[in-house]
Parts: structure tokens; sequence; C-alpha cells
């Protein structure tokens, strides 16, 4: 039976159509990723399940007790509230919770047997796994840490901005109790490494969810459905980013010639991102295996660990290019160069070339210093030491705010403002219609004012009119923030094409990913590193070199730990309860996750099983179950080892 259903529903603001006569049903578990273009109705459709929207027609149908929680594109708070307080407002249920948890333990060691405490002690259990909420102190100050909120604590919500405010609201969901928890545009404002912890969180929650979002990895590594939202209807589409890519295509391949270059930009995605699935795989299930057997080795061997963590960052490295034996002309040459903001050092001693044709992203942390990079390179700034040189060259730049277009003009006097029907693009001649085709604007939009579109065919045009001039460099800064995903494919699409230098500042990994082949990384504390490889292999190889850390601090820490558990020993008698149940439970669950492993690796083997269900799908179930399997496998061992000492000591 589903939790929530819509049947036959149709809504419309005046003559704009958001849905006519749908239906559509959320199953429990289901993670469903709501996607369409700007202005479709997708938020709109987020209310109306929550019912802050009404009905036009048909009926909203909830099971009974059923609890929805729902963060919107922009939170509301008490403004009265500081960070901490407002945090700390959304802990309540949860102490509660702990509290009853203590008293039924209490009431458990009198009366063991007691079947009324048996269930409310599971119950209570329940809600605490579902949220990994055993240790709120710390697990509020996890949270804190990875959405960089310490040094706002103290603030008044009212005098943050609006991408601080999301990430306080992010913290706040993190901790409610719901069987519907509703994201919309969860991800805008968050830098890669937020984004990465949200993911994890989403994962580990056991909810279901609905989410609209743009970022098509955190779509790919989330959802099990894709729902599209288009022309009032909504299509169904199974599986992730990756299924919906080929589901789309087939539907499209049926439809007339209209389609034809929507068709061909699923197609390349599809083809880009089905391989990028499987590389990412092979790189994952590499890593793992590498610091498995560094984990053995280093037990007779620590001095590995170094050894490897430097060949390593070697390799990071390695395609660095000798800039000598490249003719292609040089655009900006910075010797040296640093800039601060007050006492914070944003880039320091920072020097590089960029040439002709060099497609460049810069990534990093929000206020690393990215933008102010960007600015230094328009001329916008001077650096504060060091000398930048610039060649004579054209730029082009694009920061959302579409200053180029002109509300009073319609679009054909946008793209012809000297009369005329053509334009010259990338040296062709074009007809305007033939051109704005491929940005999915129909021939009726020619004669549309400006000022009558929607924000989302507004950002489309900006785009377009952006690729009708010459430049030699492209500057971009955070160009996929409020576009739809067509809108970005053609972005890169058309980046592809350029003949010039690309450089963006961006958090969008899929995007950087498609578009650069070189990385600026910003890691803070003034320190910029420069990389030739995709952004997902420097997360993945940043992600092994922690690990590897870690791994040399508990070698480091093994003995003083080792005495420090003997002493906790001693001093136990027995398992407490929750641990003894754990340790009943689990042999069976791991027996159960063992049985479930294998059939996703026979599914993974067979083509004519991965291709209906989506190969991106399997991999990404097989991945979390691997994960999770390995815990909760560690967890048994220890409560075993524990038991047996236990025993030993008595």
């Amino acid at each position: 039976m589903a939790l929530l259903s819509l049947c036959e529903a149709s809504k419309a603001f005046d003559l704009k159509i958001i849905l006519s006569s749908v239906s559509f049903s959320i199953q429990e578990g289901e993670r469903i990723a709501i996607v369409g273009k700007n202005g479709c109705g997708k938020s709109t459709l987020l209310k109306i399940l929550l019912q802050e929207c009404d009905l036009d027609e048909g009926e909203r149908i909830i099971q009974n007790n059923l609890k929805l929680s729902y963060l919107p594109q922009i939170p509301e708070f008490d403004p009265a509230l500081s960070v901490q307080e407002a945090i700390e407002a959304s802990l309540v249920e949860l102490k509660s919770t702990h509290k009853r948890l203590h008293e039924v333990n209490l009431a458990l060691q009198n009366t063991p047997n007691d079947q009324n405490l048996l269930k409310e002690y599971e119950e209570l259990t329940l809600v605490l796994d579902g949220l990994n909420a055993w240790d709120l102190d710390a697990k509020v100050e996890e949270v804190i840490d990875a959405f960089s909120l310490h040094e706002f604590k103290y603030r008044s919500i009212a005098s943050l901005s609006g991408g601080e405010q999301k990430r306080v609201a992010l913290s706040q969901i993190l901790f409610q109790k719901c069987d519907i928890l509703l994201l919309d545009e969860p991800t805008n404002h968050l830098d890669v490494e937020m984004v990465e912890f949200l993911e994890q969180k989403l994962l580990a929650l056991k909810t279901t969810l609905v989410l609209i979002s743009h970022d098509r990895y955190f779509i790919e590594n989330l959802a099990t459905r894709v729902v599209e939202v288009e022309n009032g209807k909504l299509a169904s589409f199974d599986g992730g980013y990756a299924s919906y890519l080929a589901q789309k295509e087939e539907l499209l391949r049926a439809l007339s010639r209209e389609h034809e270059v929507l068709l061909k930009l699923l197609k390349n995605e599809e083809e880009w991102l089905r391989r990028g699935v499987k590389a990412r795989l092979k790189r994952n299930e590499g890593r793992k295996k590498r610091v498995l057997e560094m984990r053995q080795k280093a037990k007779s061997n620590p001095s590995i660990i170094h050894k490897m963590k430097l060949e390593l960052q070697r390799e990071q490295k390695a395609f660095n290019r000798t800039e000598g034996k490249n003719n292609k002309k040089m655009l900006f040459e910075a010797k040296e160069i640093t800039q601060k903001m007050g006492d914070k050092i944003l880039f320091e001693h920072l020097s590089f070339r960029i040439l002709q044709r060099d497609k460049i992203a810069i990534v990093g942390k929000n206020g690393s210093g990215k933008s102010s990079l960007l600015k230094v390179l328009l001329g916008v700034d001077q650096p504060m030491r060091g000398k930048l040189e610039r060649g004579e060259i054209r730029i082009g730049y694009f920061d959302q705010h579409r200053m180029m277009l002109d509300d009073e003009k319609n679009i054909l006097e946008t793209f012809c403002p000297f009369g005329g029907d053509r334009v010259d693009v990338r040296g062709k001649n074009m007809h305007v219609f033939g051109y704005l085709k491929n940005f999915l604007f129909p021939k009726e939009f020619l004669n549309q004012k400006i000022a009558n579109l929607s924000g989302g065919e507004k950002n489309r045009l900006a785009l377009a009119l952006l690729f009708t001039k010459e430049y030699d460099c492209l500057i971009l800064d955070e160009p996929t923030n409020d576009l739809d995903i067509a809108t970005i494919n053609i972005l890169e699409e058309n980046l592809a094409l350029f003949d010039g230098c690309v450089l963006i500042v961006s958090h969008d990994r899929y995007f950087v990913d498609k578009v650069a082949e070189r990385l600026f990384v910003f890691e803070g504390s003034g320190v910029v590193h420069e990389y030739y490889e995709s952004y997902s292999q420097y997360l993945e190889d940043k992600k092994e070199l922690a690990q590897y850390e870690k791994l040399e601090q508990e070698i480091a820490l093994g003995e003083t730990e080792k005495s420090e558990r003997k002493e906790e020993k001693k001093k136990e008698v027995k398992l407490s309860y929750k641990d003894q149940r754990l340790l009943d439970l689990l042999p069976s669950e791991l027996e159960e996750m063992e049985s479930k492993i294998r059939e996703l690796e026979y599914e993974l083997s067979d083509p004519n099983l991965y291709q209906k269900k989506g190969i991106s799908v399997i991999a990404g179930e097989l991945e979390e179950l691997r994960g999770i399997y390995e815990e909760k496998m560690m967890i048994y061992f220890e409560l075993l080892e524990k038991s047996e000492a236990l025993k030993s000591e008595t």
C-alpha cells in the first residue's frame, strides 16, 4: 500500500498548467528524484504532497498518522534564534526518546520478560538507529562541522546569508524523525564535501525520500526512481540518473523528429555516464583492495603507509605538462601571486600558466578564494603581491545575472540588433531559429519579449547569446546554479565545441568531470594545488589518502588503545542489554546480506538483468550493501571479542 498518492490530480495557475489529471504514488522506502525544466511545477508538486497547495481537481490520499518533513528552497526560521538554538530546537523529540529509552532499560532489569517493555524498547531503538542518533552530542558536532557552522553557532539566524541558512536547515532536518522527507534543491550553496556528507546521511536514514535536484551525481547516488514533470504530466523511470537517461532516450526515439536535439543530448549524456560509472566502480574496488592490503602490511612495516601516500600524491601530479614544449597561445601567466581578505590568506605564492583551449575548473570549499582568483584574472582586482600577465584576449564572463539581456527587446532583436534573421556561430552563418532550437526554443518564441520569459528560459537564452560572441576565453562563475538539467546538458555540449579557453568555478562534480581537463584545487589556508585528472578521481584519491592517514594514526595509538581497552574490560561484568541483543541478531542479518550481495553480483554480470534495471542502480546498491556489511561484520567481531574477554575474566 502506498504511503501517499495523488489520484487524477490537476493544478493550474491562471493559464499555466502544472498538473493535468495525473496519478502518482510514493511507496515506503523509495528515494524519488523529481526532475524537469525550470518553471515546470516541481516545487508546486512538493507543496501539493505536503498539502500546502490545494488541488483544482483530484484527490490526495495519505496513510493515517504519517509524518512529513520538508526542506524548502528558502528555509524560514524564527529570526530571534541563534544557530545553536535553532539546531537544539530540532532535538527535542530525540532527547525525549533517549530519556524514555533509559527508563525502559532500567525497568527491564527488574522485569526482563515484560513483552510490552520489550516491544517499546525495540521501537525506541529503531528510532535512534534510523537517525543514527545514539550519541546526540557527537552527532550534533559532526553535522555542525560538516556544514561549516562553527563560526556561526552564536550568531542570529537573521544575520546569515541564504546559503548559510540552508545549511542550518539541513542540520535540523537530519535530526527529525519522519515517514517521508521532502527536499527542494538541497545541494544549492553546498560545496562538494558538504554534498557528499549529505548523501551519506540521507542513505543512512531509514526513511522515504522525495527530492528536487539538478545535481546529477546526487540523483544517481540516491534515487531509486526518477519522476519527470513535463507539460502537466508525470513520467516515472525506475532507477537512478543513468537509468532515466536510457529509458528517456528510448521514449524519444519513438516520437517525432521535433525531439531530435534533446535525443542527441540524452544519447551523449547516457554514453558518457555509462563509461564513468564503470570507471568509478573499478577505481573504488581498486582503492578498497589497496587499503585492505596496506592494513595487513602495515602491521609488520608501518613505514609502508608513508611510502604509499607519497606514491599516490606523485601519481596525482604525474601528468603535469611541460609548458615550454607547448606552442599554444598563452592567455594568462601568474608569478608568485598572493591575495588576502583581511587577515585571511586566499592564495599565496601561486604560479601557473593558462593557455589557449585549456579547460580548467577552480574548485574548493566555499569562501576559500575561488571567485577572488577570477576577479584577479578578469582585472577587477590586482594581486597584493606577485605579478599576473594577461595577453590581448577577449573574455566572455557568465555569472547568472543575465546582464546581457534587455527585457524590452524580443528574442529576434536580441540576436539580430541590426536587422535580419541570421547569426554567426563558430564561423558558421545560421538562421536564428536553426541556432535557437539547439537551446530548446520553438520557432514561435522568436517574437517573444524577454520580459515574458521564465527565469529558466532567460538562463538558456543568455547562454545561447554568449556562444554567438567571439571570445578567446570564457570565465563562468557557478554557471549551473539555477539551471535545469536540460540546460546544463546544452551548456556542456557548447563548451565542448568552444575552441577557446574555459575557466569555471563550480561545486557541480558531474559538470566539472564533463568539462574540465585540469583542476586548480583550493585546499584552504592559502594553498592551491594543480592536478591533471578528473574531479571524481581527485576526490577518490583524497579519500584514499585520508584512509592512509587514519591508518597511520591507528597504528601510532594502537598500543595505548589496547591498554585502555584492557582496563575497561576489567571494569565490565557483562554485556549491556543492547550489545547482547545485537550479538544475538547479527549472525542472521549477516547471512541475509551475504545472500543479497551474491544476488546483486549475479545481476551485475548478466547484461539482460543490468540493462533492465540499470547498471549504475545495481552497482550503487551493491557498493552501499557491501559498506553496511563490512560495518556490521566489524561490530559483530568486536562484540564477540568483548563477550569472550568478559567470560574469561569471570
